[in-house]
This record gives C-alpha cells, structure tokens and sequence, in this order.
C-alpha cells in the first residue's frame, strides 16, 4: 500500500500564487499569464495528480 503524502504545502502556494495573479490582472493584466504556470502546477500537485 502507498504512504500518502501530505499536500497541505501545495494548497497553500497554490492559494498564493492564485493572489498574486489576481493581484497582477488588476494592476498589471498584460503580464498576469507569468503566474499561470505556479497556479497550475499548484494546483495539481494539491489535487495528488502527479
């Protein structure tokens, strides 16, 4: 049986980067598409996709 990893550290840079590139849509939209790769990656580390 596999040992489950904890990924309460994912969630949370993943909520970061989700404030930062809404932060950076409302002040600086034509660069926000920087963040997107943090996001995503974030995102599907915290879901245990890979």
């Amino acid at each position: 049986m596999e040992a489950t990893k904890s990924t309460s550290k994912y969630w949370v840079y993943f909520f970061i980067s989700l404030a930062v590139m809404i932060l950076m849509m409302i002040f600086v939209p034509h660069y926000f598409w920087t963040v997107l790769p943090f996001v995503v990656t974030f995102f599907a580390q915290g879901m245990n996709l890979f």
